[in-house]
This record gives structure tokens, sequence and C-alpha cells, in this order.
């Protein structure tokens, strides 16, 4: 879901009239999205039950389910409303999230192939809260039946 996006920005970021710090700003981004659309593996993999071996103190002992659930859930509203329901008011405004008028040079906008490109990058970002919200029930729903499981055992 967030790689396409990375995949699109990282070389828009250093092209002409870009400064330093909007490169580092924009590297940063593509680097922290990945991180966290990385931690919701968490939520499918065996280590977001249990916490690998090599982590101090932890190691070995069961991941508490709110823990894991609440951040996700949280996770999953804030991208929800960020990229879901902000990027389509905005589409249908033809205004940024902010509620300013699109500069002329917005990607968006751009015809032929590079409209193109923008979009078939940046749509699957629509789906990225909506898609962490049903891996969070489903994390959820499946550690309160192995704890039922566990307790009624």
């Amino acid at each position: 879901m967030v790689l396409p996006s990375s995949v699109w920005r990282i070389p828009a970021a250093f092209g002409h009239g870009i400064t330093f710090g909007e490169r580092m700003y924009v590297v940063l981004l593509s680097v922290a999205s990945e991180l966290l659309a990385f931690a919701a593996i968490g939520l499918v993999a065996r280590w977001g039950e249990v916490f690998p071996r090599w982590v101090p103190y932890l190691g070995g002992r069961r991941v508490p389910t709110t823990a894991a659930v609440v951040p996700a859930a949280l996770g999953a509203a804030a991208v929800t409303f960020v990229f879901t329901a902000l990027t389509v008011v905005s589409e249908i405004r033809g205004t940024t999230i902010r509620g300013d008028e699109l500069p002329s040079d917005f990607p968006g906008l751009a015809g032929g192939w590079e409209g193109a490109w923008f979009h078939l990058c940046y749509t699957p970002l629509l789906l990225w809260g909506p898609l962490l919200a049903v891996l969070t029930v489903g994390y959820h729903r499946r550690r309160r039946g192995a704890a039922r499981r566990a307790a009624g055992a």
C-alpha cells in the first residue's frame, strides 16, 4: 500500500528547486511511512503475538493484546481520515487538505503519463487505513479466541 507512493515521492524530492530541508523531509516521511506499514505485519506474524527472543526483558513473552490493538486501531483511524476521507474531499473540492487552492504544478493535475503515474502510485494509500482496520479486528478476534481457549483448558 505504502511502497508505491514512496517510489513516486523519492525521485520527486531530488528535482530542481527542492531545498535540502525539503529533501530530508520527503526521505524521512517515506522511511517513516514504510516502517509504520511494516509494523502492521505484526498483526499477522508470530512476532506480533510473542516478542522475539532478542528483545531485552520481553523476549519470549506474549505481546499484550491491547498493546497491539490500541495503536493499530488509532493508526487505522488516523490513516483512514488523512488518506481516505481528506483525500477524497480534496479531490472533489480541488483543494489541498488544508483548503488552499491546488498549485498549478500539482502532480494530480498533470495530464498524460505523469498524472497516470501519480494516481497509480498514490491510489493504494486510500486503502491503507481501512485494510489496517480489518487486520486489527482480525488480530483482536484471533487473540481473544486464543485467550478463551487457554482459559478453558
